[in-house]
């Protein structure tokens, strides 16, 4: 009966990896998912089951944030982004309200102090950027700069991605089209083109808690409107999730929508060739995934690991242990490589989970292709 409801390819050496990905739809009430792996360059998994088709997109959140660092390390490769120079290098409006010191690099590593806008946006600040752009540049750090890191949920995206425009010449969508996802043939888009509008899965919200169940500490910090935590992910309204507006948005924080074989080729792209391209050279991966944030965060409450941009594993976002770098996104999706296992990963669903905790199912999958390697 399991095997009714996975389709796609999988070498005979990682077939855990289908039956663990099989019993996720078992155990874990999964409506729809993908998983693809690819070791040393080679896809090894590419699997997809329940609602899902060969074809499905998926907005995958804030793994949208790792393909935007994927972007700015391509940018500080080729010489033209320098993390370590001030932003008003690169952008001098940022300056105002005392940031005129700030390095780039604390924009990418959550620790500039903007976790969320002062002033309210709405969707169409969101379409436009610009509004929400202008709100960062004249706004006031919420904490000291460089002094502790919270996780800039939405911010992210007008923060690294201003940067990306202002250093690119062009937008971040624009440049991901250009010289990542076009190059690899992969379909990740920041900014859905019309036309692929009905590959995408609608996102599904979480099951609910157990009657009187308490609320997790993540969970109590939401509902409250005061924290910063409720201020950093109630920029978008939930709902405007599976319209079209927010899948055109080109809001490189959390609007990325793609497939898990995008996912993974493209983190195999930065840890070796894929069909004769890479996008990273090995000592940009080492700079970009090299610690910059670590311990309690003042956003997620729980203990967060950040380098450049990356996500790098703690006890809720494991990936594959020591040497991943990545991101994972609301709700479960997930990209990412680790170049001492030579692996890149990716995984998408469209059934969410709670933020606290580690994924049971991306765990599964995960602990089934370290076992087969």
């Amino acid at each position: 009966m399991i095997e009714t409801r996975v389709n796609g390819a999988v070498d005979a050496r990682f077939e855990p990896v289908r039956e663990a990905f099989a019993e996720n739809f078992e155990k874990h009430n999964e409506d729809g998912a993908a998983c693809c792996v690819y070791v040393e360059g080679r896809p090894v998994v590419d699997i997809w089951g329940g609602t899902y088709k060969d074809d499905t997109l998926q907005l995958v959140f804030s793994a949208t944030k790792g393909i935007t660092a994927i972007a700015a390390h391509v940018l500080a490769q080729e010489g033209r982004l320098d993390f370590d120079a001030p932003v008003v290098e690169y952008w001098p409006e940022f300056g105002a309200a005392g940031k005129d010191a700030m390095p780039v690099r604390w924009l990418f590593s959550h620790k500039a102090g903007l976790a969320a806008l002062e002033r309210p946006i709405v969707l169409d600040d969101i379409v436009q950027w610009t509004p929400a752009v202008e709100a960062l540049e004249a706004q006031r750090p919420l904490w000291e700069p460089g002094s502790a890191h919270g996780y800039h949920t939405v911010t992210f995206g007008w923060l690294a991605g201003e940067v990306v425009r202002r250093v690119a010449g062009m937008t971040p969508g624009a440049f991901v089209a250009e010289r990542i996802a076009g190059p690899l043939g992969a379909e990740f888009w920041i900014g859905l083109p019309e036309d692929q509008e009905s590959r995408v899965m609608p996102v599904l919200p979480p099951a609910p808690p157990a009657p009187g169940a308490e609320p997790d500490p993540f969970t109590r910090r939401v509902l409250d409107p005061t924290t910063i935590t409720a201020r950093s992910f109630g920029a978008i309204p939930a709902g405007g999730w599976n319209e079209r507006p927010l899948h055109a948005a080109q809001q490189p924080a959390a609007s990325g929508i793609g497939s898990a074989r995008a996912l993974a080729r493209i983190y195999a792209a930065c840890i070796g060739e894929v069909d004769g391209e890479r996008l990273l050279q090995p000592d940009t991966v080492a700079a970009a995934s090299a610690t910059q944030a670590k311990g309690p965060d003042l956003t997620m409450v729980y203990d967060t690991h950040y380098g450049t941009g990356f996500a790098l594993p703690s006890a809720f976002r494991p990936m594959a242990g020591e040497g991943s770098f990545g991101h994972y996104g609301s709700g479960g999706s997930v990209g990412f490589a680790n170049p001492r296992l030579g692996i890149a990963f990716g995984y998408t669903m469209n059934r969410m989970r709670g933020v606290w905790g580690a994924d049971p199912r991306t765990t599964a999958l995960v602990e089934a292709l370290r076992g087969c390697l």
